[in-house]
């Protein structure tokens, strides 16, 4: 088990008061450790995740010029998560051979993370660190992913254009985040946290999801170009997700830079 004396909040790091809630973080905190169990209260997350892998590999190999049915698809990308939680994006993309980064406010996800990623045999670097704290030191990477970060983030527009500053020339750049609608609020709330319970109760703030026009203009003002998009649906009789035009409520934008 961690020690969870030992773990400090990212308010002790550097640049910790430019884009963080100290509720958001705590709230992930609590919510880490149960992230990888496949039969626990967030399998919810793990099938929804599948769904939003499925849409990222065939436009990030369609990008790079990637064979998707290859053995190792990713191999050599160099690849960022921007709050990157208990790692359930970067260790897909790290066994198709990309060289995966993770970051995160929550040092707690980020012991989790590494923790996980050891128990599987994978080399994914984890930082507890802030995306200004890597855009300020020059780095750049090939593919720079930001999913379901937008939406609790006091400074939007300030996150999106650090993932700009992330990607190098020619790169990628991929936002997943929940549509400011009325339905978006029944389901991803009201359903998600209230009803359903798949979310414990504050998770989202109706009023911090962004919709798609929004998002791209965000993203453009950053210097990136949008190429690709989707929508995301749940099935609460099956219990899956899958990929919709319908952009409602989840959705996924891709950018080049």
């Amino acid at each position: 088990m961690l020690d969870k004396s030992k773990l400090t909040n990212i308010s002790n790091t550097s640049n910790c008061d430019t884009n963080v809630s100290s509720e958001e973080i705590a709230r992930f905190d609590a919510l880490a450790e149960s992230w990888w169990d496949p039969n626990g209260k967030y399998k919810t997350a793990l099938i929804f995740n599948q769904a939003r892998i499925s849409y990222f590999l065939p436009q990030i190999c369609a990008h790079f010029g990637r064979n998707l049915d290859s053995e190792m698809p990713l191999q050599g990308l160099r690849v960022l998560d921007v709050g990157s939680g208990g790692g359930l994006v970067c260790e897909p993309l790290a066994k198709l051979g990309a060289m995966v980064t993770g970051i995160d406010a929550s040092e707690m996800s980020v012991q989790v993370a590494r923790r996980h990623a050891q128990a599987s045999g994978l080399d994914i670097e984890y930082r507890h660190c802030l995306s200004s704290d890597l855009a300020s030191s020059g780095s750049t990477f090939d593919l720079v992913i930001n999913a379901e970060v937008v939406e609790h983030v006091p400074d939007q527009a300030g996150l999106i254009k650090e993932c700009a500053v992330l990607t190098r020339d020619q790169g990628m750049t991929i936002f997943a985040t929940l549509n400011r609608t009325p339905k978006s609020f029944i389901i991803a709330i009201v359903g998600a946290e209230y009803v359903m319970r798949y979310l414990p109760i504050g998770t989202h703030s109706w009023r911090k999801f962004v919709k798609p026009a929004e998002l791209k203009q965000m993203a453009e003002n950053a210097g990136l170009r949008h190429f690709s998009e989707s929508g995301m649906a749940y099935n609460p009789f099956s219990k899956k997700w899958r990929l919709s035009e319908n952009m409602s409520v989840n959705y996924i934008q891709c950018y080049t830079k």
